[in-house]
């Protein structure tokens, strides 16, 4: 029997109304991957763990971590940029990976500016950290020994091309001094000659030092942020120390692969702000010298944008490259 017009009229619009939340309610249809492309046990796998689990209790659906470690998180980004763009992977990274490593590899794998963003999680200021003889107990009293001394003081990084590199490169530089780079091959290592007096500064995420800081076998000259951390409070930031554009902070992120839909990035949005809401959550985090984020989709890509401006600038001044 045909339909009459009013009828089909009415089915039409049914099926429109319908359809928004059909396709809001059909995700997550599985479990969720988010790889973290570095080993576990780090800021990154910890902090990534804490959303997961906060998520999957949201959607209802297991949120597998995934680490995916090498080649300074471009083998795990790779993954991520080639997995379907569903919504069912997604990457949880710190900076590197997004806004360092195109600066710094003749070739990626991957497009980092095609990544579809979602929201930074948190952010985890970097420190000036001394050995605990030395003859400067601020910043302002190492940049005078740094130009009494061109080239005499020492600071470690993780290795080439790392955050704590290049955020060394860029104090150096914007407070006109000498220092000779000492690379390790991690944190861990570059800490324990901190501690032993081999070296004299390390310019590293505040989380990992804190503790030493705590028991005075290194001591804190000043902060690679604006303002003063929640995390370590006494501790003046860089514009205190007349260094106001001395800004250099991990952060991890959370991004989908290229072509992720709008609706389904939204949503994780939206979600992973809640969890980073909730008290528990920002407890932890401040445990691991991390201050809580949580901004909109678009917020996420200028920021990004804006890391990869800054970092591009320290890498050409630094005339830093990798193969």
């Amino acid at each position: 029997m045909p339909m009459s017009g009013a009828f089909q009229s009415l089915l039409a619009l049914l099926l429109l109304t319908a359809a928004p939340a059909f396709a809001q309610g059909a995700w997550p249809s599985k479990a969720v991957r988010m790889i973290v492309p570095f080993p576990g046990g780090g800021s990154a796998d910890a902090l990534c763990r804490i959303v997961a689990e906060k998520l999957s209790g949201a959607w209802g659906q297991t949120v597998i971590v995934d680490n995916r470690a090498g080649a300074g998180g471009n083998v795990g980004a790779e993954i991520a940029f080639r997995a379907e763009p569903d919504g069912h992977t997604l990457l949880c990274s710190p900076p590197g990976p997004l806004a360092i490593n195109h600066n710094l590899y003749k070739t990626l794998p991957y497009e980092p500016a095609k990544f579809a963003p979602v929201t930074v999680l948190a952010l985890v200021p970097n420190v000036i950290t001394a050995r605990p003889d030395l003859a400067a107990n601020t910043a302002q009293e190492l940049i005078a020994l740094g130009k009494a001394n061109p080239g005499k003081l020492t600071y470690a990084s993780q290795g080439n091309g790392t955050t704590s590199h290049l955020s060394a490169q860029m104090f150096a530089t914007m407070a006109g001094i000498q220092m000779t780079h000492v690379p390790y091959r991690g944190e861990g290592p570059a800490l324990v000659d901190l501690i032993a007096g081999r070296v004299d500064i390390f310019i590293g995420n505040i989380a990992a030092a804190l503790r030493f800081e705590k028991t005075k076998q290194v001591k804190f000259l000043g902060l690679a942020g604006r303002g003063r951390s929640a995390v370590a409070p006494h501790v003046p930031g860089a514009v205190e120390i007349g260094l106001p554009d001395f800004v250099a902070s991990a952060w991890f992120a959370l991004v989908a692969p290229p072509g992720t839909p709008d609706a389904v990035t939204g949503r994780i949005n939206a979600d992973a702000r809640a969890a980073l809401a909730l008290p528990d959550v920002r407890a932890r985090f401040l445990e691991q010298g991390a201050e809580p984020v949580g901004q909109n989709v678009a917020a996420t890509a200028a920021f990004i944008r804006e890391e990869e401006a800054r970092w591009r600038a320290v890498i050409r001044s630094a005339n830093v490259t990798l193969d």
